[in-house]
């Protein structure tokens, strides 16, 4: 453990063994848990506040959690178990308005193909999560010839008819987040970083990069009351594009709505073997060789199973051509990792339509897991009593050995082996 939060900690640096408070490192695992778990949440909330949308349940939640984590408030290791399920409680509610914020802004999602080059023109990619801060920069780039990329989980944005309406909307460039330093520095035009998941530039591209919303960077202009004509002014003096077709086509835009009319073809399909199992494969991709794994796995599943995949860990593999099934694409992008609500819906309703629980779906969940988004996304599907998910590429830092034991045994959490003893595993409960 490690705790520094008070004037009483260990020799002025930090408890690492015991609080002098009191408490041990298994109530710190779990309080640290919880207030990454709230950093995931409040993501989500500050973007459907950006549209409009607020929760005083979530909100008041946050002064719950946060307070029980102050000095000398809360020592009881149950109740902390508990308001990390809470957590993951307010985080379904929290997905669940964001989704609302989205479609009732920007439309139903429907599936599209994002081309992956470039056409010739002056241009600005944008990154991050932050719809809005999308619409309003195609807004005002209307008629301006500019056209308009996005990067990594900005591409579901090309799903929604209220943004892929405007035609300079042109394709989707790089894969995730961590790419962005060599895709930017090769990219001739403006950048926009929307959220989290920007990195400090470099100076290849520091001089046409800008920033929104939560997001700063230094020495970095920030774009304020979504006016972006400095970035406009900055992308016709930049050098155009040249016309440079992609190596693939990506798809995105299925949902819940989308997914959900072609149940009775699914189930039929189940019930005439064409169909044996489904997978969830996605979360946050991170930099390294680890995250292959993932691709390793989508690459192996049988091709009488269905993948299901959201947020950036599926650029590790959404350029794979899994095929159909009976015109089913083996292959499914939901979105972004707040679109796990559309998993949530697509699982909940192939059980009733099962007449089972999710638990007996032949469905298996294989996360990645980067930063606290993910953490507050695990919670969610651990409070709903989803058992037996697969996590990787390692295990969270802060999690003791105590805590992890715990999660194993009330949920059947399990951490990522190899691709084929995993896959072995899944296929044969």
């Amino acid at each position: 453990m490690f705790c520094n939060q008070c004037e009483m900690t260990a020799h002025g640096t930090g408890c690492t063994k015991v609080g002098i408070c009191g408490k041990d490192e298994n109530i710190q695992a779990l309080q640290e848990n919880l207030i990454y778990a709230l950093k995931g949440i409040a993501a989500y909330t500050y973007h459907a506040r950006e549209l409009g949308y607020t929760d005083p349940e979530i909100d008041a939640f946050f002064a719950e959690a946060l307070y029980s984590t102050l000095t000398n408030v809360d020592f009881d290791l149950n109740h902390f178990l508990e308001l990390n399920m809470r957590a993951g409680q307010m985080t379904l509610r929290a997905m669940t308005m964001l989704k609302k914020a989205h479609t009732d802004h920007f439309g139903e999602m429907v599936p599209t193909q994002v081309p992956t080059g470039t056409v010739a023109g002056p241009a600005v990619v944008v990154t991050g999560h932050n719809l809005k801060a999308l619409y309003e920069l195609l807004r005002q780039t209307e008629g301006t010839g500019i056209n308009v990329y996005t990067h990594s989980e900005m591409l579901p944005a090309h799903g929604y008819p209220g943004l892929k309406r405007f035609p300079h909307l042109v394709g989707n460039l790089g894969a995730a987040w961590c790419d962005q330093k060599k895709l930017f520095a090769q990219f001739p035009g403006a950048i926009v970083g929307t959220s989290n998941c920007v990195q400090i530039p470099l100076d290849a591209y520091k001089d046409r990069i800008f920033t929104v919303g939560a997001s700063r960077l230094p020495g970095v202009p920030h774009v304020e009351n979504w006016d972006f004509s400095p970035v406009i002014a900055r992308a016709l003096s930049l050098p155009p594009c040249e016309e440079k077709p992609g190596e693939v086509t990506l798809t995105t835009g299925f949902a819940d709505t989308n997914i959900l009319p072609m149940a009775d073809k699914i189930l039929a399909g189940v019930k005439a073997g064409k169909i044996r199992h489904f997978f969830v494969v996605g979360g946050c991709d991170a930099p390294g060789s680890l995250g292959n794994y993932y691709r390793d796995f989508v690459r192996m599943t049988p091709p009488d199973t269905l993948v299901i995949t959201l947020a950036c860990g599926k650029f590790r593999f959404n350029d794979l051509d899994l095929g159909t099934i009976d015109g089913i694409p083996r292959l499914l992008d939901l979105g972004q990792c707040n679109d796990t609500i559309s998993a949530i819906r697509i699982a909940t309703a192939l059980a009733e339509a099962f007449g089972c629980e999710v638990n007996d779906l032949p469905l298996s969940i294989v996360l990645s897991w980067m930063e606290q988004k993910a953490v507050a996304v695990l919670m969610c599907l651990l409070s709903l009593g989803i058992r037996g998910i697969y996590l990787g590429p390692k295990p969270p830092a802060w999690i003791t050995p105590d805590v992890l034991r715990v999660l194993q045994e009330q949920f059947d959490l399990r951490l990522t082996t190899t691709p084929e003893a995993d896959l072995k595993a899944l296929l044969g409960r």
